[in-house]
């Protein structure tokens, strides 16, 4: 237990004969009364700081245990091979799928247990070091850091794809001509600068109490229902479960992978009216609204949110009302009856740039060999412009910065104040960091010497690769110096209401006006200020989950440094790979139309980097551009949460109120594109099923298999669609036929505009 190799200080003092009567028995009573309540006092105090912590974390710690194991480093970095070149792998597929950490953290048990019955105990001597392959039973510790590991290669290759991203339009959209080593440079320093970061900061977001980190609980409960005996009871075991589950996951992905891919969308709202451009935008689970639209493949479902059955059901529901107003109230209305910024002129939705004729915007017409901005070129051939869509996004995302911090400050304002206070003050240690604090701590300067190195080498690129990167030294430690700076407030934001405002717009608003017609450089200028903040809040999260299951912080530092540097080695080399192998990658115009290499995400980040970059908010927004107005929606988003507050304020008694999350709801309609509306639905469908009516219907069933399923669904769809790339479609071996085309709806992408002219379009009167 806690206190297992610790000697105690108290000693026991012998009785003695006391004269003093009833007196001093009462006095010596009362003395030891008020020392047992306030030894009481005490406990509660350290206990239950946080009362969701108390309830979920174990507050002892066994020290016996074996933690650093022959087990840990072999599934350990396995775990993060795997995830890394599978969420490497989807990241440039049509339908991206994000593979969890649950994954491997349900597979490597068995796996470990089985290591334990199996490995030799023997104990091996090798220059003067003692150690053996099997130390005893596998245990929640070793399980703990090996999902650490995982956890990189979910976080370097996974949702955003970080700075594979960026690393990708450099080389397939630009067509720049980057070495591999400075491509490594970029994702090693963004990646491990965080980890400096997140070393400095540990102090007030680990330590304290008040940094609680609410996304960690789930793991902890996920971590102790694997490992407390499981009570017998009818039906199937959470292992046996999610074999079958993925057994019939892997077989199933076979259908929408390879032969019937229009299991994705079924959009029947084409196939009802095949002639009215009107209705297969309404309809068209790919290009339209999406309406009626729905899947069959979990690949469509999880794509670009990630799994729904881990999101609970009151985030589901704030997200399901935003995209409702967004797609069917805003876009609607802009797009038929305003036709907003030209919006009729366009696709109603698409990740494409457009020309005012409506024709696909040629970036290379304004591009110098140089990769700035041809003025004259781009005077002579024409303003850019946004499909309608694509606008409105942009302009949730003014709103959603804004409504974020406002949300925060007014709900949440005086909660992070006094918890911040509470950081930043020396107050009494809550019980799990006095049990931390018994362990060999971490030096300051070694998290000191990782920043330095990360910041010297990307300055140093800078200099050897100027021509490439396009980023002046100065900027790079700029971006440096802006991360640095949010990591502390935005870290307490999510630490205390698992909220992250992302501030890349703002990043993207100063590059463009410091550094305009520089596309490159607003990229890496975007990766090395946004995406070196979000690692350091994911090493944070993290750390705070060892924090939690009393993981040794040496032993931490090492394991979240080697997968660090393991995850992002082979998440280039993956991409690399891909970006080689592939013929056309990324490139719509010339793939095959049924290939899945479309790179829907990429396309996105390379817009943006069009839009900020290379054009610039100043011809675009402020103060000259068509889109100038949208600004403003940085003072709505601000406003937004006002009347909420008044509201929670005035009635408090109806608690519904509180669950209005204006960021949340905006949230809706993130990411939209690259994710089409179907995705989103299909998504927020998924998970209120699983998360409302299970939940609250079947809720033993969903406490013993929700996150089993989840994992499982991942799996199987993961590494068919591996076995299916390596197996038949990297050998051209495609099927024709009216399944395999995977929208039917050709008219979607045309114009409604009377009078322009698109190839494949009827035109309109």
């Amino acid at each position: 237990m806690a206190n297992n190799n610790e000697e105690t200080q108290d000693q026991e003092v012998p009785n003695r004969d006391h004269t003093g009567g009833d007196q001093e028995q009462e006095e010596r009573c009362a003395v030891e009364e008020v020392a047992l309540i306030a030894g009481e006092d005490q406990e509660q105090e350290e206990r239950c700081a946080v009362e969701e912590v108390a309830l979920v974390v174990l507050e002892t710690d066994d020290r016996s245990l074996p933690v650093m194991t022959f087990r840990v480093w072999v599934l350990g970095l396995t775990s993060c091979l795997v995830l890394i070149f599978l969420n490497t792998f989807f990241m440039y597929r049509t339908q991206p799928l994000t593979i969890s950490s649950i994954l491997m953290q349900i597979t490597v048990l068995p796996i470990g247990k089985f290591m334990a019955r199996a490995l030799p105990a023997k104990r091996y001597r090798f220059f003067g070091y003692s150690f053996t392959l099997n130390p005893g039973p596998f245990n929640i510790k070793e399980h703990v850091l090996i999902t650490i590991f995982a956890n990189c290669g979910v976080a370097t290759g996974g949702v955003d794809a970080y700075s594979i991203g960026p690393i990708t339009v450099m080389k397939t959209y630009y067509k720049q001509n980057l070495s591999f080593l400075c491509a490594l440079i970029i994702v090693l320093t963004t990646q491990l600068a965080g980890y400096g970061w997140a070393g400095m900061f540990r102090k007030y977001l680990v330590d304290p109490a008040e940094m609680w980190w609410p996304a960690n609980l789930a793991q902890v409960s996920l971590f102790r229902a694997l490992h407390e005996k499981e009570h017998k009871s009818k039906g199937l075991t959470r292992m046996q479960f999610f074999l079958i589950a993925l057994a019939v996951s892997f077989a199933y992905y076979v259908l929408p992978g390879y032969l019937f891919p229009v299991l994705t969308f079924f959009s029947w709202v084409c196939w009802a009216w095949p002639r009215s451009i009107i209705a297969q935008q309404i309809g068209s689970g790919y290009h339209g609204l999406g309406i009626g639209a729905f899947t069959l493949d979990w690949a469509g479902v999880s794509a670009y949110r990630g799994s729904p059955l881990v999101t609970p059901w009151q985030t589901i529901a704030n997200v399901g009302v935003g995209f409702a107003v967004f797609i069917y109230m805003v876009v609607p209305l802009c797009y038929w009856k305003y036709n907003l910024f030209y919006a009729r002129r366009f696709p109603i939705f698409s990740n494409q740039l457009f020309k005012f004729d409506g024709h696909k915007y040629d970036i290379t017409k304004i591009l110098t060999p140089k990769f700035d901005l041809d003025v004259a070129a781009y005077e002579s051939y024409g303003k850019l412009y946004l499909n309608p869509i694509f606008a409105i996004s942009t302009a949730s995302g003014f709103a959603r910065i804004a409504a974020t911090f406002s949300h925060v400050a007014l709900f949440h304002g005086s909660d992070v104040i006094r918890r911040s206070r509470a950081a930043m003050k020396d107050v009494k240690l809550d019980i799990h960091t006095k049990l931390m604090r018994r362990y060999q701590q971490v030096p300051q300067w070694w998290f000191h010497i990782i920043a330095v190195a990360c910041v010297s080498l990307s300055v140093m690129m800078c200099i050897v690769w100027k021509d490439i990167v396009q980023l002046p030294w100065w900027l790079m430690i700029l971006a440096f110096a802006m991360s640095w700076l949010v990591v502390l407030p935005i870290g307490v934001i999510q630490a205390t209401t698992n909220l992250q405002p992302g501030y890349e717009i703002v990043e993207q608003i100063l590059i463009g006006y410091i550094l305009p017609g520089r596309p490159i450089a607003t990229l890496l200028f975007k990766i090395y200020g946004r995406f070196s903040f979000a690692h350091a809040l994911f090493f944070l999260s993290d750390l705070k989950l060892g924090h939690y299951m009393k993981i040794p912080p040496r032993c931490m530092f090492t394991v979240q440094l080697v997968a660090s540097l393991v995850s992002g080695i082979v998440n280039l080399a993956v991409a690399w790979w891909m970006m080689g192998s592939i013929e056309n990658i990324c490139d719509v115009e010339a793939l095959h139309p049924d290939s899945p290499w479309t790179c829907p995400k990429f396309a996105v980040t390379f817009d943006n980097s069009v839009i900020w970059g290379l054009i610039g908010p100043r011809r675009l927004f402020v103060p000259d551009g068509l889109y100038r107005n949208l600004v403003w929606l940085f003072l709505v988003g601000a406003l937004l949460p006002l009347p909420i507050w008044a509201l929670s304020k005035m009635f408090p008694e109806k608690k519904w109120i509180r669950l209005i999350n204006i960021p949340v709801l905006s949230f809706g309609f993130a990411g939209v594109p690259p994710a089409s509306p179907t995705n989103i639905a299909s998504w927020l469908i998924t998970g209120m099923f699983f998360n409302y009516f299970m939940f609250r219907y079947r809720k033993r069933w969903w406490q013993k298999y929700n996150y089993v399923l989840s994992a499982a669904l991942d799996a199987g769809t993961a590494f068919m669609g591996v076995f299916l790339f390596f197996a038949l479609q990297n050998q051209n071996k495609s099927l024709k036929w009216w399944g395999t085309e995977i929208d039917h709806c050709p008219l979607a992408t045309c114009p409604t505009e009377p009078g322009v002219v698109v190839q494949g379009c009827p035109v309109f009167k």
